[in-house]
């Protein structure tokens, strides 16, 4: 029998508009995630290995200017990029996170070189970077990641003196921008990556769940992968992604009633929006959200694509 393979991706979760939504825009970002999970999956059909394929279909969004993480990233109160990544191999359960890195076009691929190339799970800001500059990866500048409605959001919240903006003039201002892949190799493992430019007029270097194995990402091999998007601190507090896990490896929940669980529950209560997207050992895949919306794509184990935004699709 053959090995089935799999693959999910979200492109952010949160409070994203119908009425604000142009069938232009719409478009744009569901070709954007067609072609992230297809790159995903490429890598899977020849046998490649999921943390890779997980890697190849973050790269795409963080390539496209509709998502917060790469090129379109939010700005900080300082008006400069700073991202966070992370991904984590089911097989030794090896992690690597970089966090507040400037210059770096693909965060996600520099966190897979500090789980590979490096002795350390986590690193940061400058030694982030100057760790990146030896393994190859080119200074960007930060007139790259700029973008126009990155800036308007910035003043709008500076003015209001916000983290999330109230009034929306894009469709999806209110969504946690986060993008993540979870993956199922043809050998068995699972992988999981995770990378955001955070939120939008943030302070005093602040870092989220994207960078914290175990918050914003996880994977076990013979268990599940998860990858999640949503109020960072809460999704710290609550160890999401670990807490999914867990479910599933003791009180043995299948993926969908362990990820239900855990984004219904306690974290909504203490007023955690957002949502994650798993993959278990057999391919099977959930999506999980408490907010009206998450950019979310995949191709099942039967090769059946699926592309879709709004909660109720």
């Amino acid at each position: 029998m053959t090995q089935p393979f799999a693959i999910a991706i979200h492109g952010g979760a949160g409070t994203i508009l119908k009425t604000q939504m142009s069938g232009e825009l719409k478009q744009q970002i569901l070709d954007a995630l067609t072609k992230s999970v297809r790159a995903g999956a490429a890598v899977l059909e020849i046998g490649g290995d999921a943390l890779d394929a997980a890697v190849a279909a973050v790269q795409v969004m963080e390539d496209s200017p509709h998502f917060n993480a790469g090129k379109g990233s939010v700005l900080t109160h300082n008006e400069m990029v700073e991202m966070d990544a992370s991904v984590m191999h089911g097989a030794q359960q090896d992690a690597g996170a970089v966090a507040g890195v400037r210059h770096i076009k693909n965060p996600i691929a520099l966190a897979r070189d500090v789980m590979r190339d490096s002795d350390h799970v986590l690193l940061i800001g400058e030694g982030a970077e100057k760790f990146a500059f030896e393994q190859g990866h080119e200074y960007t500048e930060q007139d790259y990641f700029f973008t126009e409605r990155r800036y308007e959001q910035l003043q709008s919240m500076k003015e209001k003196g916000l983290f999330a903006l109230s009034e929306s003039k894009y469709p999806d201002d209110k969504k946690y921008g986060t993008v993540g892949a979870v993956a199922l190799d043809k050998q068995g493992n699972l992988a999981a990556a995770t990378s955001t430019g955070g939120v939008t007029n943030k302070k005093y270097g602040r870092v989220g769940d994207t960078a914290i194995i175990g918050a914003g990402t996880y994977a076990e091999n013979n268990n599940v992968a998860v990858s999640t998007t949503g109020m960072g601190e809460y999704f710290i507090r609550k160890t999401v992604a670990s807490d999914v896990a867990a479910r599933m490896r003791y009180l043995k929940e299948d993926v969908h009633t362990a990820s239900e669980s855990v984004i219904q529950g306690e974290l909504k209560q203490m007023g955690g929006e957002g949502g994650l997207i798993a993959i278990d050992a057999n391919g099977d895949i959930h999506f999980a959200m408490n907010s009206s919306g998450m950019y979310r794509a995949s191709i099942d184990a039967e090769g059946a694509l699926t592309v879709k935004i709004y909660a109720d699709e």
